[in-house]
């Protein structure tokens, strides 16, 4: 007598207790090469954090035993950089200021090298074109109106020593009078000069408070900006006869400068970059298009 065949019955795989519209979710095992290689990948993962760089602290990383970090890397590879430049950095600052845009080698270094400083150090104020940013009194360097010279030597200056600020003693400086909030005009003469200014200017005003207003200009405003207001750059004092301002021309503008003033300020960049930086970016600054020839002594 033969013996029935019995069909094994299938192993039933437990269910994690999960269940979507009817539809259960079964616990399978993972297969066991994925289990090892996970936890390979444990074993390596904390190899790797006791080998290299790896954790932030409060204020550096763990180093690893292993020791170099990119940070070197990089470090090593602008002190290479830089001791290949070192000899035209220092023709650079050998120079004279007024020479290196008509030197084709040293100006083919210059003006990548200020371009680059400039991005990382002058663009935040003066824009990344360099055209400034308008009604905020950030210079454009793009055009020719500049208020303390836009020669080689007039821009290295300013760059060292910057504009108005504490730090620097050879800062250039200049101040211009709080007419309306030091009561030194009434409010009725503020209205005049500022109606003269759009005159001068070529814009819409008012003739009968721009005549009274000559009077006004010539008592009190003349000294720095000169009598026909084209400006005094020994002074940094802009010119009110062009169509370039620095916080802007309106009606509105203008009586706001009138009566509070302005008071830009530029840090000094000695120290914080070194005399070749600065010279290159005086002639990335020079090269824009609004660089001007030495004057005529």
């Amino acid at each position: 007598m033969c013996a029935k065949r019995v069909k094994p019955v299938p192993r039933q795989v437990e269910t994690t207790g999960h269940v979507w519209d009817g539809i259960e979710e079964l616990n399978n095992p993972l297969p066991r090469w994925w289990v090892w290689v996970f936890y390979i990948t444990i074993i390596w993962g904390v190899g790797y954090t006791i080998a290299y760089p790896a954790w932030p602290l409060l204020s550096r990383a763990t180093q690893g035993v292993i020791g170099p970090t990119l940070r070197q890397d990089v470090a090593r590879e602008i002190a290479r950089f830089d001791e290949a430049n070192a000899p035209v950095k220092a023709a650079l600052v050998a120079a004279d200021l007024a020479s290196i845009p008509r030197d084709k080698a040293l100006n083919a270094f210059a003006i990548p090298a200020g371009a680059s400083v400039f991005r990382n150090n002058c663009a935040t104020c003066h824009g990344s074109g360099a055209a400034g940013v308008q009604g905020k009194g950030y210079p454009n360097l793009l055009d020719n109106d500049w208020l303390w010279g836009g020669d080689m030597a007039s821009i290295h200056l300013t760059i060292r020593h910057g504009i108005r600020n504490t730090a620097d003693p050879d800062a250039r400086y200049s101040e211009m009078p709080k007419f309306g909030a030091d009561a030194l005009l009434e409010d009725a003469q503020i209205a005049q000069v500022v109606e003269h200014v759009l005159k001068i200017s070529g814009q819409d005003h008012d003739a009968t408070l721009a005549a009274a207003g000559a009077a006004v200009f010539a008592e009190n405003c003349a000294a720095c900006h000169g009598d026909t207001g084209a400006g005094d750059r020994s002074q940094g004092a802009p010119n009110l006869t062009d169509a370039i301002w620095l916080y802007g021309g309106d009606r509105q503008t203008l009586t706001e400068t009138v009566y509070n003033a302005r008071f830009g300020v530029m840090p000094p960049w000695t120290g914080r970059l070194s005399e070749a930086e600065i010279r290159a970016v005086a002639a990335y600054v020079h090269s824009l298009g609004g660089g001007e020839d030495p004057p005529v002594e």
